[in-house]
């Protein structure tokens, strides 16, 4: 009864399900949508839109999902806020239609801004129902935006954006890789790290970072966003190993990224072992580049000017072109010292720096025996210009000017202290655009210290035309005619000077009263002919005029027994000229050894020159002879001897002048090069010449003397230089000259030597040559010592640096080089006759100079050096220092000791090799000075 209608109800139900099927198909067909995009009815609304050029992206920042689908093409579109359109670009062979698949969904409060990369070596695990994101590997790294971690573990929860990486040890215990962790300039490796990815907020254990010069370590850092954390129980310094030597320890720091540190209570270690020093805070600049701060002293102590405070400075910023230091000093026993060092410098057009320095020094006290108050000064600048800024015209100064006493006392630089010259130059030069002119104008000071003596020359003024050819057309057809070489020059040189001495009472009248001018023009006249074979002919004519001021005349005095100068202020003239042929040529010779031999050949160049000359003479008027003696033994005299520009010789001239130049070189096998026929050449003799001239309108001594020069340099290891010259003629019993060459009785002599001079120098060094050192600049500063300026503040960092290397080579020694002897010999001979008594006596005077500077490693960690200089004719020992030099890693010791001379002192030095640090040291220093 009651299953009576059961069957009827399931075949209506079927029936009616049927029929809706069908409503829902016939419906969809009137939107003519065509079997290939049937699915779309499934999935989604399938509308028509524009072109794809044509689509305009709406606030693309609000898509926060990125899809990628390969095989259809799929491109991320954007419309509306919290909507995203998925574009597909597949379109119908016959269809200019494009069709958009959209899925609308709102995008979650917590999603990223922007897609995370990640990548693992080994494997990567999703946990999809807790969201968490598993890599394994030992560089398994993760980026999002500017971050990026690398760790051999990372663990990335999706529903909390939290990163959490640790590090990984193997079976043995040893760790495999630590994390990484890098935010644009910021870098860090910990023990763990987490993170959170969407806020840039983190927190690691056992982390190091950098900041400049500084390692950081923290137990614990807080990253709190991109330029500020804070480490707990953190330590600083400025050496790289895990353990350091030493660091400054603060249980509480806060760090500015690249700008300032700050930090509560702050004590020092040494190999982990605190000192009981602590700072109640300590603030840290962390910026690079330049601004504006004090610097630091030094403490020192001197026997003649007590203990002083040294070197207490502010370095200040004017402008982007200007800066300026200014330093002081104060001694106890009531001395002091300042210094002022203004900097400018704008690019690609000139730079520049002063340094003005006052030193007031007390040696002794009152009432003392040797109780000295002295005052005095140094002026220095410096100021070079780029050629490129303004073409054709060039400006230069380099002036160092004071008092004469002031680098006798100058403490600490016993290089200044035995300097007596000072020199400047003050320069400007002009040449114009296409026209032969150039003009050139300078102003000259040097001082000699010792002497009191200081000489001024203003203006040097040089005017030159340029070589101009009168005969030749503007427009040339086929080669010059000979005439046509004829060339012609001026050469003008006005030149201004006086002098006055550093003295109570000099001043503007002495410098006017000693002042005195004089002008050269030489006009010189070429023709440039063709060889002639292997012959070079050029001939020359050239003339000379010169202006003089004043005349002197030398009288001798009966009564007075003495030789009186008058001199008589005008103008006056004198003039010369000289006429050249020049002919020169080369010969090459070369001896050639059997085949095998180490020595393949021997190559001998010889460079003869020959030059016929004619010189009138146009000045014997101005020459005179005057009793010198009370023997009444005379000499010639010239009007115009102590003029600016001598006066010519009042002696005619028609000889030959010769020289003849040798060079030559050795071809032997190269033994670095395996290859056949490989060779190098060896320079045996650079240079050998000899010269001389010969005067044939002479009544005696026709043949002058003759000059030898040679050079060489050895191996490429040893410089050897050397002059001499030679009298051809004989002498006689009194020790005058006589007329008979030397040749009639030593064919084999060049004659009697009157003076000659010899150097060598030499540098040799072990280890790998072709390694990087730091050596050479220190060599290079404590070998040219004269050319850094000295007093007070140097002009510049880069001769700052200098000078301190040059006072302190113990820190900077170069341990990679095991060994290295640098030295100089220099001698100087000469011999003159000296008419004493009727006879004229031979002097002779030999001088003999050493100079050294060698170091050695007594182990890789010890260096000792030595450098000085000693005069082997007087015995006498130059300036002499030493040093002892120990690596202690990111620490340096040194030990520096003059133990000779008037300055003697001796510092020892304990600091850190970072010149972050380099205030931070343990200093003692002693200076001992002989009156």
């Amino acid at each position: 009864m009651n299953h009576l209608y059961k069957g009827k109800a399931k075949n209506i139900l079927a029936w009616l399900t049927a029929a809706v099927f069908v409503f829902l198909t016939s419906y969809g067909s009137a939107f003519d949508t065509n079997d290939f995009l049937f699915h779309t009815n499934l999935t989604g609304d399938t509308i028509p839109v524009k072109r794809l050029d044509s689509i305009i992206l709406k606030n693309p920042k609000d898509s926060l999902l990125q899809l990628k689908d390969s095989g259809s093409n799929v491109v991320p579109e954007f419309s509306q806020p919290g909507i995203t359109e998925i574009k597909d670009t597949t379109t119908d062979i016959n269809s200019t239609m494009a069709y958009v698949d959209t899925l609308t969904f709102k995008s979650s409060k917590d999603s990223l801004d922007a897609p995370i990369a990640y990548h693992a070596d080994d494997s990567m695990v999703f946990d999809v129902p807790s969201k968490k994101l598993l890599l394994y590997g030992k560089t398994a790294n993760v980026k999002y935006q500017t971050s990026e971690l690398g760790a051999p573990l990372i663990e990335y929860n999706q529903s909390t954006n939290l990163i959490k990486a640790i590090l990984q040890k193997d079976s043995t215990g040893k760790v495999i890789a630590y994390p990484t962790y890098i935010d644009k300039d910021f870098k860090s490796i910990s023990d763990t790290l987490e993170l959170n990815m969407k806020t840039g907020k983190g927190l690691t254990k056992g982390t190091y970072t950098q900041q400049g010069e500084l390692f950081v370590y923290g137990e614990k850092i807080k990253k709190v966003d991109d330029d500020v954390f804070y480490a707990l129980r953190g330590r600083f310094t400025t050496c790289n190993l895990d353990t350091p030597h030493f660091a400054f320890v603060s249980s509480k720091i806060k760090f500015i990224n690249k700008k300032m540190a700050f930090s509560g209570p702050v004590h020092p270690e040494f190999e982990g072992v605190p000192l009981p020093i602590v700072l109640p805070f300590g603030i840290y600049p962390l910026s690079q580049g330049r601004h504006s701060g004090l610097i630091a002293p030094s403490f020192t102590a001197n026997d003649q000017y007590g203990l002083a405070l040294e070197n207490l400075g502010y370095y200040k910023i004017l402008s982007q072109t200007w800066d300026a230091v200014a330093r002081g000093t104060i001694y106890s026993y009531g001395g002091w010292a300042a210094s002022l060092s203004p900097r400018y410098f704008k690019k690609y057009r000139y730079q520049g720096n002063f340094n003005i320095n006052v030193l007031s020094t007390k040696v002794g006290f009152k009432g003392d025996p040797d109780y000295q108050v002295a005052k005095s000064t140094n002026i220095q600048w410096s100021h070079t210009a780029d050629t490129k800024a303004r073409p054709g015209v060039t400006f230069s100064a380099s002036v160092n000017a004071g008092s004469s006493k002031y680098n006798e006392n100058l403490p600490n630089n016993p290089q200044a202290n035995f300097s007596n010259q000072l020199n400047s130059t003050i320069a400007y030069g002009k040449v114009w655009k296409n026209k032969p002119f150039s003009i050139q104008v300078a102003a000259n000071h040097n001082q000699n210290t010792v002497q009191r003596l200081i000489n001024i020359n203003f203006p040097d003024l040089n005017f030159n035309v340029n070589t101009l050819y009168p005969f030749r057309k503007k427009e040339v057809v086929g080669s010059y005619k000979w005439y046509e070489n004829i060339g012609i020059a001026l050469n003008t040189n006005v030149r201004g000077t006086s002098f006055f001495y550093d003295t109570l009472g000099a001043g503007f009248a002495q410098l006017s009263k000693n002042y005195k001018w004089g002008a050269s023009h030489n006009v010189p006249i070429t023709l440039s002919l063709p060889s002639l074979g292997p012959l070079q002919v050029s001939p020359s004519v050239s003339y000379q005029e010169r202006w003089f001021q004043e005349k002197l005349v030398y009288r001798w005095d009966d009564v007075a027994k003495r030789l009186d100068t008058i001199s008589t202020k005008g103008f006056y003239t004198s003039r010369d000229m000289s006429f050249a042929l020049n002919v020169s040529t080369r010969v090459f010779g070369s001896y050639l050894f059997r085949k095998g031999s180490k020595v393949q050949a021997i190559r001998h160049e010889v460079r003869p020159t020959l030059s016929a000359s004619f010189k009138p003479d146009f000045n014997s008027q101005n020459f005179y002879n005057v009793q010198v003696d009370t023997f009444g033994n005379k000499v010639q005299r010239s009007f115009y001897e102590r003029a600016i520009f001598t006066g010519f010789s009042g002696q005619r001239f028609a000889g030959l002048n010769f020289a003849i130049d040798n060079n030559i070189q050795m071809k032997v096998r190269n033994r670095k090069d395996t290859a056949e026929g490989a060779v190098k050449k060896i320079t045996l003799i650079d240079g050998l010449s000899l010269g001389g001239s010969y005067n044939f309108l002479e009544d005696s001594f026709k043949l002058s003397t003759l000059s030898l020069s040679a050079r060489s340099n050895l191996f490429e290891k040893v410089n050897i230089t050397a002059n001499a010259s030679f009298d051809p003629y004989l002498t006689n019993e009194f020790g005058r000259r006589v007329d008979k060459l030397v040749w009639t009785k030593k064919v084999a002599s060049l004659g009697t030597l009157t003076n000659a001079g010899i150097s060598l120098s030499s540098q040799f060094k072990g280890g790998d040559k072709t390694a990087p050192t730091n050596g050479g600049l220190v060599n290079n500063n404590l070998n040219n010592r004269q050319n850094i300026k000295t007093g007070g503040l140097p002009l510049d960092e880069y001769q700052q640096e200098a000078m301190y290397m040059q006072n302190n080579p113990g820190q900077f020694a170069d341990f990679s080089i095991p060994w290295s002897v640098d030295f100089s010999y220099s001698l100087r001979y000469s011999q003159s006759r000296v008419l004493t008594k009727g006879f004229y006596v031979l002097q002779k005077s030999l001088s003999q100079d050493v100079n050294f500077n060698n170091s050695v490693n007594l182990t890789p960690k010890w260096k000792i050096g030595l450098q000085g200089s000693y005069n082997i004719t007087k015995k006498e020992l130059g300036v002499l220092s030493m040093y002892l030099s120990r690596d202690l890693h990111c620490w340096q010791m040194s030990i520096n000791l003059a133990p000779v001379g008037r300055f003697r002192f001796f510092t020892i030095n304990i600091s850190p090799k970072s010149p972050l640090l380099r205030d931070i040291k343990v200093n003692r220093t002693r200076y001992f000075y002989d009156q």
